[in-house]
């Protein structure tokens, strides 16, 4: 008898006993809230939060050709990254449409770690199966070998430095170490998606809970709270990062996403979708398509992904995030609109919101950067 029941976390008792809000995310059941999840948001942007990222996807490879094989299968560099180091990239299809976006680890001269979104993951590791073929590198499914945890915020590290002696100050932004963490030994990881200094926890998943309760007391003082997806969502609109299925899609390639830099035609040997993606660079340069922009709301109401953006009277563009803004206190969104409509203080620009047009103000991305 089969079940399409979610899958649950290592830490699913612990979020079912703080009383978390569940629900069905990408396959997995998650914590969507624990409380107000505008006090999440505000938490994580102030002193720190605590959050269960075990759904996303670890693949690893191995082997003297680990290297060449991602940068084969991979947009970006990869080969040349440092042990230690981390790097944003993204795998594309051969007609250049993102098949995900991803961060990959260097964890040794011949071991990457590949981390694919949720709901990816397993498109992932087929390509990667699939790409490595004629390399001298073996793809590994890992992701029952680890659980995920994350703290964010200005607090994070004085609350993770109380727990570890691994060397925090030296962990470079986009870098992890090995190390131990309240006793359970761990990948840290100086990354994130909240627009936040912090970390991520890569752990056996029989240690999750005793790490998560140690953090939990660790940053009691702190003001460190539970974290769910709901808050996640706001923290990385705030900070104009991408979600997969929103701003990046297999219709958008890297260029039209305003994310070029992260192909790397530079680098040895072919890699998939090269030249799809060096037309696409050249279209970008020349005839842009629609412009990834932010919009902040004048009024109260909530754009949603799909609404139209409309300017005299034309659809020019579509919403791909909107929601309330707890740091600028007004609803805000990304949308793609047309380069004519793209500039920062553009007027006349409004949201078709259930048939009333919405005014909204072009900014540039993000919304919100910490200061450094």
């Amino acid at each position: 008898m089969t079940t399409d029941a979610p899958r649950r976390t290592a830490l699913d008792a612990l979020h079912r006993a703080l009383g978390a809000t569940m629900t069905d995310f990408a396959g997995w059941d998650m914590p969507l809230r624990y409380g107000s999840e505008r006090d999440e948001h505000v938490a994580v942007r102030t002193r720190a939060g605590l959050f269960d990222l075990s759904h996303m996807g670890e693949i690893t490879l191995t082997g003297a050709e680990a290297g060449r094989a991602l940068d084969f299968a991979l947009v970006g560099n990869i080969s040349a990254l440092a042990v230690g180091r981390a790097r944003y990239t993204m795998i594309c299809n051969a007609d250049g449409g993102i098949v995900d976006d991803l961060i990959v680890y260097r964890l040794a001269e011949q071991e990457f770690m590949v981390v694919a979104n949720a709901s990816n993951a397993q498109v992932v590791l087929d390509a990667l199966t699939e790409r490595a073929a004629g390399f001298d590198a073996v793809v590994r499914d890992d992701r029952d070998a680890y659980a995920l945890i994350a703290i964010q915020g200005p607090a994070s590290p004085a609350i993770l430095k109380s727990v570890t002696d691994a060397d925090l100050d030296g962990l470079k932004y986009y870098a992890g170490l090995p190390g131990t963490v309240a006793g359970v030994p761990a990948l840290i990881a100086r990354t994130g998606y909240t627009g936040e200094d912090g970390f991520e926890l890569f752990v056996a998943p029989g240690d999750a809970e005793k790490l998560w309760q140690a953090l939990t007391e660790a940053g009691a003082d702190a003001g460190l709270v539970p974290c769910g997806l709901s808050c996640r969502d706001t923290l990385r609109l705030e900070a104009g990062m991408p979600l997969y299925g929103h701003e990046l899609t297999t219709s958008l390639t890297p260029f039209d996403a305003g994310l070029g830099r992260v192909v790397k035609f530079d680098k040895a040997g072919d890699f998939v979708g090269r030249e799809a993606l060096a037309a696409a660079a050249e279209r970008a340069e020349s005839a842009p398509p629609r412009k990834l922009v932010g919009l902040v709301a004048t009024g109260r109401r909530v754009p949603r992904a799909g609404f139209a953006v409309v300017a005299g009277g034309t659809v020019v563009g579509e919403v791909t995030s909107g929601a309330p803004s707890p740091t600028l206190g007004k609803p805000i969104a990304m949308a793609y609109v047309d380069v004519a409509h793209a500039a920062p203080g553009t007027d006349g620009v409004s949201v078709d919101i259930r048939g009333a047009h919405e005014p909204y103000e072009v900014v540039a991305l993000p919304f919100y950067k910490r200061e450094r």
